[in-house]
This record gives structure tokens, sequence and C-alpha cells, in this order.
């Protein structure tokens, strides 16, 4: 059998195709734009999502030439967080606001003024922002009023999918945690923060666990995917949850990096663990019965393309780097602070800033790149020890994806940083492959997601730190935790100029 996971995400759905023994056999991704019709606003239409899965699921099946009727399962995943809002019917009544949109930050407010912070934090594993969905429905019923009152469904992007190839609506557990409207620990809808909110429970779509079977193909959407009608979906996962099953990250001890253009820390936990402050992410997880802690870094492979584009434009990375592995670790006392854009852990602070600490005539280009790498896994560090003193056990290893993995340096200076092994794996496609694993686990290809992740993701690739060099970043860390704190009245002061 053969299965087929799909990820919608902000720019382009992408549908993989994989084999009973988790071997990729074909991808195709549609891509489209989202809007921003004014400040601050991000959003996109659902039926770009449903156009893209059409014409990327033909695609996969056109590249591998399987036999629709071979495929034992479809799985979802995608952007976590956008708010699509139906009518009765079915209908879009709007576009979708999207999780990068941030609009909502007086219903944020609200909704901590009506719980009680630590309360909100107690219940749902999170603070109140601007990315999630429950603040986005509190700004469509005070801003419009007559496409609330047409409401009678809340899904996020991937269920929309869903609701297209099946007619059902549905959610998982790990995305539907995100929409900060679930008891984190009860893995359901909290009565207690939809009565608070006003939003009737009537309208969320029944929970399932990430290999659950949710629904199956429609005759319609079997015409408009090529697939057959009948065809199982399964309940699938956010992005997050969903990329760390492709990568393995399934067990306390293992924690997927995700080093892009943002950088996400993700931990899997046994228990429903909450940062007290709720400076990191706590959702359920898209493996049955665990759940997760979350840390992201607004500007991580980001900060390096920065600095590449304004100080060394033209030069290739590999070139940049190479100077950088000749400088001692602490870059001769230089620090970097890679808060380029804000921050959201562990500071949610959207007026944070960028900064070099240290400079001396005696620095150099080379030393400067170092201190770059060196600021932002200091700031993953930030993650890594949030989690231990929310009750996480040992890390023990960190698989790491993403266009910044690729450097050797840079994955030396993680493991040195985080004081453990770092290794990279034989996945590279993500969250689509592990909503492909989830399918086959639901489809009864493997017994378990684990044991889905054992068979088919392997470590290609490993990091050891170095005892001299962790000792070296230990005593340089508490120097730059020392300098948000002394440079945050000055971030306030400069503000938006």
């Amino acid at each position: 059998m053969y299965y087929i996971g799909i990820d919608s995400s902000t720019t382009a759905t992408k549908a993989l195709l994989m084999d009973s023994a988790g071997q990729v056999l074909a991808v195709a991704a549609s891509e489209y734009p989202f809007e921003t019709p004014r400040p601050l606003w991000s959003e996109q239409h659902p039926d770009l999502w449903w156009d893209g899965a059409q014409k990327s699921i033909r695609a996969v099946l056109e590249q591998s030439g399987v036999n629709p009727a071979e495929i034992g399962g479809v799985g979802l995943t995608g952007q976590m967080h956008g708010l699509v809002l139906l009518d009765a019917d079915g209908n879009v009544l709007r576009p979708s606001i999207l999780w990068n949109d941030q609009r909502t930050q007086s219903q944020c407010d609200e909704i901590h003024a009506r719980i009680g912070r630590e309360k909100f934090i107690q219940i749902t594993g999170n603070v109140a922002l601007t990315g999630f969905t429950a603040p986005k429905i509190l700004w469509v019923k005070e801003n419009e009023p007559e496409i609330y009152a047409k409401a009678a469904h809340v899904l996020l992007p991937k269920d929309y999918v869903r609701y297209k190839l099946t007619g059902v609506f549905a959610m998982d557990k790990a995305d539907g945690a995100g929409t900060v409207l679930m008891d984190l620990k009860a893995r359901d809808w909290s009565d207690e923060v939809l009565a608070a909110l006003d939003i009737p429970r009537e309208w969320m779509p029944p929970l399932y666990e990430g290999p659950q079977v949710t629904g199956h193909l429609t005759v319609e959407a079997a015409e408009a995917t090529g697939l057959q009608a009948g065809t199982p979906v399964m309940a699938g996962g956010g992005d997050q949850a969903a990329q760390a099953v492709g990568v393995g990250a399934v067990s306390e001890g293992i924690v997927a990096l995700t080093l892009g253009t943002s950088g996400v820390v993700f931990a899997t936990a046994n228990g429903a663990f909450v940062e007290p402050e709720g400076r990191l992410h706590a959702f359920c997880h898209s493996v049955p019965g665990k759940w997760h802690l979350m840390g992201v870094m607004l500007s991580a492979a980001g900060s390096l393309r920065w600095y590449r584009d304004t100080f060394a434009p033209g030069i290739g990375f590999d070139e940049l780097l190479a100077p950088a592995a000749e400088i001692s670790p602490g870059a001769d006392g230089l620090l970097f602070l890679p808060y380029l854009t804000g921050e959201r852990t562990p500071h949610p602070d959207p007026l944070a800033r960028g900064a070099f600490v240290g400079l001396t005539v005696r620095h150099s280009l080379a030393h400067t790149t170092r201190a770059v790498l060196e600021g932002v896994a200091f700031g993953l560090k930030d993650s890594f020890e949030l989690m231990k003193s929310s009750g996480l056990g040992e890390i023990t290893q960190v698989r790491v994806s993403g266009g910044g993995a690729k450097s050797p340096l840079w994955r030396q200076i993680l493991a040195d940083v985080f004081g453990c092994e770092l290794v990279t794996v034989n996945t590279t496609e993500g969250a689509a492959y592990g909503a492909a694993l989830l399918a086959g686990v639901g489809a009864g290809q493997f017994p378990s997601v684990e044991k889905a992740c054992e068979m088919a993701v392997q470590v290609t690739g490993s990091t050891l730190p170095d005892e001299k060099r962790v000792k070296a970043y230990a005593a340089m860390y508490p120097l730059y935790r020392d300098l948000y704190p002394a440079l945050t009245s000055t971030f306030q002061s400069l503000g938006n100029s």
C-alpha cells in the first residue's frame, strides 16, 4: 500500500506519496499568495488550499504511476492557528485570518482579563498571543458582527481541506491545542474557556488523535483529486507536530530543532507540562497520549541571511563561514543578540532588537560571523533551559533540519552550546512526510507512531559536543542572557523607529 501526506502551508500546498516502507516516491507542490489588505493583517482564501491540494495530489499520482486503489490513507498537516469560519451549509464566510496576522492584541488582552492570565495558562498551556485562533474569533465578533452572526463552524486550514475531501468537520488534537480553546490536560475543548469567550461549543469540531480515521473520500473529492472514493483520511497534525514525526522526535529526550528563517525547538513530553509564565508553547502532540513543548525564535537562519546580505553581499554562505571556523569560541568577547524582528521565546517582545555587543578594533568579519552563529545558538538554548525548568527530562539528542543545518560549523557550535549530540536524519520533507507516516499508522501499516519512525527515519550524521568548547560556551551564556534585560529600556525608547 501507499500513503499520501498533504501539507497546506502559507505559500503552497504540498503532496507527498510514500510506500509501505516509508520511502518517498513523489513530491509535488502548488504555490499561491497570501494577502495583507491592511498593516499587520495576513489573510488567505481557503479555496487556494483546496485547489493546491487537488493539483498536488494529481501530480504525485502521475509522477509515481501508483494506482489510486492502492492508496491506503491520506494524512493532513498545515499551517497552524488560521481561522476558517463556515456557515451552516459549509460555505466560507471570509478569508482565513492567518497565524502571522497581528491585528488582535486588544482581543488577547480581553481574554486575559476575562479568564485571568495565570488561569488561562494553566488551562490551555499558553498565554493568549495574536497568532492564535481564539483572539481571531473575538476580533470577527467585534468588527464583523454580520459575518459572526452567520458562523456555524470553526476550522483550521488543513481541516478545511479535510472537509473538502470528506464532507466531515474534524480536527486533530495537536492543531486544536493551538487554538488555545482546549483544556491541555484533558485533550478536549475547554467548556470554561469557550463559555468565558461566548464561543458556542457546537461550532468546534470533534477532536481526534493524529493517526485516527476522521472520514473517507467522497465521490466528488475523488473526481477532483484522482484518488479513489472511500479512501480513509486520518487526523494528522499541525505542521510542527507533523514535522516532529517526520524527523522521528516522538519520545522524551529527543528534541527536534528546525533551523530555518525562524528557529523552532520542539520537545515531546509524556505529560502536559506547562511553563508557568507561558514563555513556551505547550500543545498536544500528534502522537496519541503525548504532548509537546515548543520555543520559537523569530530570526534564526534569517539572522545569518540578513548579516550576509548586509555586510558581505554576493558572497556564498560557505565562503562566508569558512574563516569563522578559525575563530575561538566566544569570538574573542563579542556577542550578538539575534532579535532582528522582535522575539517570541523567551521574550515575547515585538520591540526587541538585534545588537552586537563587545566590538573592538581587533574584531574582523570572521569574528562577527562567528558571533552571529553563536548568538542564534544561545537564543535557541533559552528554549532548552525553559523546557528543563518546566519538568521535562534530560535532553539526550537534537534532530536538526532546515537550511541552517547544512553548515558543519553551525552544527558543531549548536552541539557545543547545547552540550548534547546533534544529528541529521534521512528525511527532508518534514511535515508532509510526518502526515504520511500518521496515515500509515492509522491504516495499520505500522503498529504505532513510534514504530513507524523507528522503521522509516534513520540518523545520517552525528555531531558530538567537545568538552572544552562546552565549558567555554557555558561561561559565555550568562553574559548573553544579561543582554536583553540590560537593553530592554533602550528597545522600548526606540519603539517603532
